[in-house]
């Protein structure tokens, strides 16, 4: 259903710039997606879109692209509102406020599944960049603490390149709680650390498997580090002391993939 033209202090343009702002969802609890890919992917996912933003000059694409959805709402803008809202570089005049699916604690925990923590993992690239190897991996989902922790944002799901609409976003207010109740559902938690006696190759990860990353900089919390089963590295040779997060979570997943693929 198409709206007039919004004017820069619709109720509903505040609200979707605060939540950018933010790094979080608005207060409907719809996330803010922006350009024509990540719309694509969105409506290629079944995720529910509730509302998409378009400047004047691609409004008609937009109706073209969610015409048959008869709960999205396509409501234009001026260029120049526009650009004031959009917080990403290349948003194409799209701006789409997609309602991510709900996820339990208990649908982690189904067969052998393969999830990945992030404990506190701050920066939105990288975050956007774990989502994407996660998907291109076959992670069950992503999990995140609620506090210090980035989140879904135009940023993250445009780094993470449509993986953010496959690859469900779970956050939970205790994380050292949540990785006790997965050990509980028969999965074996694996810590990543630069300094850890074994190598990643050396711990299964064929079963039901979580690897939790820490964050850029500090690395696990010792909570964190306490309830894992196993630490492991990565092999270094060169002189660097880590590895990006997101490069070893890549890493670490891949080696999961190649070891699930030998069963």
């Amino acid at each position: 259903m198409a709206e007039t033209l919004l004017s820069d202090k619709n109720p509903l343009l505040k609200e979707v710039r605060r939540a950018a702002a933010r790094g979080s969802l608005t207060s409907d609890g719809l996330a803010v997606a922006e350009g024509f890919h990540l719309l694509e992917e969105a409506l290629r996912s079944r995720c529910e879109i509730a509302v998409v933003i378009a400047a004047e000059t691609v409004r008609a694409t937009v109706e073209t692209h969610v015409g048959g959805l008869k709960k999205t709402r396509v409501a234009a803008v001026s260029e120049g509102v526009f650009a004031d809202l959009a917080t990403t570089e290349t948003p194409q005049g799209v701006i789409a406020l997609v309602r991510p699916p709900a996820w339990t604690l208990t649908q982690l925990v189904r067969g052998k599944p393969l999830v990945v923590v992030l404990d506190g993992v701050q920066d939105p690239h990288n975050l956007g960049a774990c989502l994407r190897s996660a998907d291109a991996c076959g992670a069950l989902a992503v999990v995140v603490p609620k506090d210090r922790a980035a989140h879904l944002s135009p940023v993250v799901r445009k780094v993470a390149a449509g993986a953010a609409e496959s690859v469900p976003l779970v956050t939970v207010t205790n994380l050292v709680r949540t990785l006790k109740l997965l050990k509980e559902g028969d999965l074996w938690v694996t810590g990543a650390d630069a300094d850890a006696d074994k190598t990643a190759a050396e711990v299964d990860f064929t079963g039901g498997t979580v690897l939790v990353m820490g964050a850029e900089g500090s690395g696990l919390r010792h909570l964190t580090r306490q309830t894992c089963d196993h630490m492991v590295r990565l092999p270094q040779l060169g002189s660097v002391e880590s590895l990006n997060v997101s490069v070893a979570a890549g890493m670490l997943l891949y080696e999961a993939v190649r070891q699930r693929s030998k069963k």
